[in-house]
């Protein structure tokens, strides 16, 4: 009954500890991922430009206030003897208004402000695409480093067959001392390598644990023998074509490049003239005073346009002028160089790509003829054909080469991704289509 119980509680364990796939470390890495968090925050303070430059053509209101108490006395020159004081409150109140009606650089300001928070936009767009490469390039790693040390292992229990096949046949007399003595540095070898990727292994989910604040206990691995797609559109041109427009960094630097050149607009308008629509209104008390003793109550109002022409400022509008054209310039090189880094990276994924394509395609073909020269050296070993090298070195061509396929595989999908970063197309759709090739 009790080991009844036990496995029972053991199967529910099992069914409840699921493996945790690409989609889901991906949303735990949005929550928690200190520069995706650093990115969204820049982006947030990146929007309230659009409300600042709007300020600069709406109305501004002020209300000001002020009370005083004063103690006033007199004394007349024909007779010193008199004096007269008085003791009162002056208090008032105003408020004003100032609309702009041509303020030219206020204008080109708030267009400015659009472009602005476009561009926050834009770069937190980036930080979500890096951040699907940075969780994806950590998901492959830990993926590649359990496959090391699966291998590892695995080599690990084939060379101890190997060994203890050695020194069997040299207890009987039908190998020699040195099968013997190869098997064991082979052990040896494989041992210090499975310890080596444990330690792998450790590094690399606590690089993933720093991207989302736990590590999963298990995760999803890429399903036996999948199939990787070619890239669509299949023609290099086309998807160097989209990089130049729809990469984000092209956006982020067309989008800078206009800004600059708004602020050559808006530095040029510090020579135009500025009319406001001025207004006013206000009320005054004083308590009294020293010739009558009366207070008295006053109000005004007033409404207006206020013209200003700048004239002369010391030659600064005309070097801000300059300096803005000479930022518009450097704004230009920057977009031409974003054009062209956009373009090699779009060249670079593509060749990536149809590389790793063929590449897994060529190492599939190895690992299924590593497998027949282990199994052939094996029977030529316990035939007497072969030595218990050949059979040693088959068996680590054929774990090397499964490896390689491993990383292959990962390598071509991680490719594919870039591919569409590099095309500024990269969203969550392409992430969970990775997400199905693993189970």
């Amino acid at each position: 009954m009790k080991n009844s119980l036990l496995l029972l509680a053991a199967l529910v364990c099992a069914a409840t500890a699921q493996a945790a796939d690409l989609l889901q470390v991906y949303r735990a890495a949005q929550g928690y991922d200190a520069q995706y968090a650093a990115a969204r925050a820049a982006r947030d303070a990146g929007l309230e430009k659009l409300p600042q430059g709007k300020a600069g053509l709406l109305p501004t209101i002020g209300l000001s206030a002020n009370t005083t108490w004063n103690e006033v006395s007199s004394t007349s020159r024909t007779n010193p003897s008199v004096t007269r004081s008085a003791d009162y409150n002056s208090n008032g109140w105003s408020v004003s208004l100032s609309q702009p009606l041509f303020r030219w650089q206020n204008w080109v300001g708030y267009r400015q402000a659009e472009l602005s928070a476009a561009l926050a936009e834009l770069q937190f767009a980036q930080a979500g695409q890096d951040l699907i490469l940075r969780v994806t390039q950590a998901y492959f790693d830990v993926l590649l480093a359990q496959e090391a040390l699966a291998t590892a292992r695995a080599q690990k229990t084939a060379i101890t067959e190997q060994l203890e096949a050695a020194k069997r046949q040299f207890e009987v007399g039908t190998a020699t001392i040195t099968d013997t003595h190869e098997a064991q540095a082979r052990y040896d070898l494989a041992v210090a390598a499975e310890i080596a990727a444990e330690n792998d292994l450790a590094v690399k989910r606590q690089t993933l644990r720093t991207l989302t604040g736990k590590e999963p206990e298990t995760l999803k691995r890429l399903k036996h023998g999948v199939q990787i797609g070619k890239p669509q559109p299949d023609d290099i041109g086309k998807w160097v074509e989209s990089a130049e427009g729809g990469n984000l960094g092209v956006q982020q630097a067309q989008t800078g490049f206009e800004i600059a050149r708004r602020e050559i607009e808006r530095q040029r308008a510090g020579h135009y003239p500025t009319l406001d629509l001025v207004a006013s209104h206000g009320r005054s008390a004083v308590g009294g005073n020293i010739s009558t003793g009366v207070g008295s109550d006053g109000k005004s109002s007033a409404i207006g346009l206020q013209l200003s022409l700048p004239l002369y400022a010391g030659g600064a509008v005309s070097s801000k002028e300059r300096e803005a054209v000479a930022l518009q310039e450097k704004a230009r090189a920057d977009l031409d160089n974003a054009r062209r880094q956009a373009q090699l990276a779009a060249r670079q994924a593509y060749l990536g790509v149809n590389a790793g394509l063929a590449q897994v395609k060529a190492l599939e073909a190895g690992v299924a003829s590593s497998q027949l020269a282990v199994e052939s050296n094996k029977l030529g070993y316990e035939v007497g054909v072969r030595i218990n090298i050949d059979v040693l070195n088959a068996q680590s061509q054929l774990y090397d080469t499964r490896q390689k396929l491993a990383k292959a595989r990962l390598d071509t999908l991680l490719a594919q991704l870039r591919l569409k970063s590099a095309a500024g197309t990269l969203g969550e759709d392409d992430l969970a289509a990775v997400n199905a090739l693993l189970e």
